[in-house]
């Protein structure tokens, strides 16, 4: 598989799930600001939507969607439990949980990190977020991960998303199991190697 990524983006999400199942990959940088991948090839020639994450099967086929892109890794290898079997209501409760991340956390953001948005818009999008954070701050008061008592793929995914609060202004200091539960996602040894070859420690 090739994961096509760019450092700190959504794309670290399915990087670190790819770590974690312990499966062979490359990876290749992508210049969102220019669409070139670090080859020089225009990105947009190997995925029009011109978006990270992008994966590239060993047959050929590819995958856009970080939500989705997770999924199908983790189901590559069911022993490592990432994602819970098919069927199973636990698994559709880890799909929700998925869903609410891309939903109502990352594409969120997209306003904070788009130029010209005007600061009293972008004050409300902040306040808006710090709810949303504090609403799984609450879940974190009684179960160790978002999804109960180990780590999933949306484990990596809200991991990602929340990095993103520093670089908008976003304060969740105050938010304790969250930042508990950061510190130690932060810490699993598939999660730092992902954060230290996207140059991100």
């Amino acid at each position: 598989m090739k994961l096509y990524y760019s450092p700190g983006a959504c794309s670290l999400s399915p990087h670190i799930i790819l770590r974690e199942v312990g499966i062979d990959f490359s990876i290749e940088r992508v210049d969102l600001k220019t669409k070139t991948t670090e080859h020089g090839v225009d990105f947009n020639t190997i995925n029009s939507k011109g978006q990270v994450p992008f994966l590239v099967l060993d047959s050929g086929d590819t995958l856009s969607e970080g939500a989705v892109i997770v999924q199908y890794i983790a189901d590559q290898k069911p022993a490592r439990n990432l994602i819970a079997e098919k069927g199973t209501l636990q698994r559709y409760h880890q799909l929700e949980m998925l869903n609410y991340i891309s939903t109502e956390l990352h594409k969120s953001f997209a306003p904070l990190f788009t130029p010209g948005t005007p600061e009293e818009y972008k004050h409300s999008v902040r306040t808006n977020l710090i709810k949303k954070f504090a609403y799984l701050d609450q879940i974190l008061a009684q179960q160790n991960y978002i999804c109960g008592e180990h780590f999933t793929v949306a484990d990596a995914y809200l991991f990602t998303v929340s990095g993103w609060n520093k670089l908008v202004g976003i304060d969740i200091s105050a938010l304790n199991h969250l930042q508990k539960y950061l510190a130690k996602i932060n810490q699993r040894p598939e999660v730092q190697k992902a954060l230290q070859i996207e140059g991100l420690i």
